[in-house]
């Protein structure tokens, strides 16, 4: 319990020292998903424990909507309605994507039996709050890291593979991201009417590395820091872009998140153990909701849809014949797929995202 009292702590600074104002946010979130899990433990009545559980997921999609979706729901509105109500203009609480799923996924674990109600708020805190994965992911699963939080030990070598891990993410974030970064900056700050065809699949490509370089960096950081500590999180990536389809490649990238929604949102729905019609209403739900976790625009629910959809093809149609294909021509299509899935997540409007794709 110390270790895990000297972690919150200083988790709990880390947190403040970049956005002081947000830490209430990130402390409300966590007490309530701490105090559902307390009383969905003591809660014996089947009505009861659906009604503490509807009330967790409100509540704690009700911060992640208002600071992450209000704007965006308020414009839409105004542009569909004619109206004109203000836009809230609120900065955007650092890492409340994460945090708020972490919160979730343990309470509806709780409900379900998984796990047992983390009586401890010290450990329930550290849990959520740990500083490594905080801010970028990647997304932790209480019980994943339940035995852990309670009982684990340092070790030389465990420590030495942290800063092993630690390094190998912070060169992928300085040496590679940020420097395709700023040949990815210098496209895009082009004028779209002097963009040449050219220009345009060399800003893809660079926004393509950058994108994996930055966020696998950041995970590994992550990842090596947490084992400084002796946490030992699973891998967020694994080389994604040697995927050979489109299902393969959501199997390499941003693993925590698709076993995420796999876990609390596909599975839940019926998963493929339904008729076909709801398997793809299934499908372009869980997508959706993908690309809208993404971030509030259009283009990114597009991006998750446009996913959905090749899944989708890839299932019915096209899953055999790429079995039958030589790997290097599978990978082709897959890197084709997902460059231009990229345009979509890296343009900010559809208009522009659909510019890119015509030149």
């Amino acid at each position: 319990e110390g270790k895990n009292a000297v972690l919150l702590l200083f988790s709990l600074v880390f947190y403040g020292w970049g956005e002081p104002k947000y830490l209430a946010v990130m402390l409300v979130c966590t007490a309530l998903g701490y105090g559902f899990g307390l009383a969905l433990g003591r809660a014996g009545r089947p009505g009861v424990r659906k009604a503490l559980l509807a009330a967790s997921v409100l509540s704690s999609l009700s911060f992640l909507v208002y600071f992450k979706y209000a704007d965006f729901f308020l414009s839409n509105f105004n542009a569909l309605a004619g109206a004109s109500l203000p836009l809230l203009q609120l900065t955007l609480p650092v890492g409340i994507s994460f945090y708020t799923f972490q919160a979730l996924s343990y309470v509806i674990d709780v409900y379900r039996g998984t796990v047992a109600a983390q009586k401890n708020p010290i450990t329930f805190g550290t849990y959520i709050a740990l500083f490594p994965q905080l801010i970028a992911g990647p997304i932790v699963q209480y019980k994943t890291v339940e035995e852990q939080l309670s009982h684990r030990r340092e070790t030389t070598a465990q420590f030495a593979a942290g800063i092993g891990r630690f390094t190998i993410g912070l060169g992928k974030k300085v040496l590679i991201a940020n420097q395709v970064g700023a040949l990815w900056d210098t496209v895009a700050a082009l004028p779209g009417t002097s963009l040449s065809a050219g220009t345009a699949w060399l800003g893809a490509i660079a926004f393509t590395f950058q994108i994996y370089f930055d966020f696998s960096g950041y995970s590994d950081m992550a990842i090596g820091l947490s084992r400084f500590f002796g946490f030992d999180f699973a891998p967020n990536f694994e080389h994604p872009y040697t995927a050979i389809s489109v299902q393969d490649f959501w199997r390499k990238w941003h693993i925590s998140l698709s076993r995420w929604f796999r876990d609390y949102l596909y599975i839940p729905l019926g998963g493929n153990r339904v008729d076909q019609n709801t398997y793809i209403r299934n499908i372009f739900i869980v997508w959706f909701s993908t690309g809208l976790w993404h971030g509030a625009n259009w283009t990114f629910i597009v991006w998750g849809i446009y996913y959905g959809g090749f899944l989708l093809l890839e299932k019915f149609f096209l899953k055999e014949k790429l079995e039958k294909l030589p790997t290097f021509i599978s990978h082709i299509y897959t890197l084709f797929v997902v460059l231009i899935g990229w345009v979509f997540f890296m343009s900010p409007s559809l208009g522009s995202a659909f510019s890119v794709i015509g030149k």
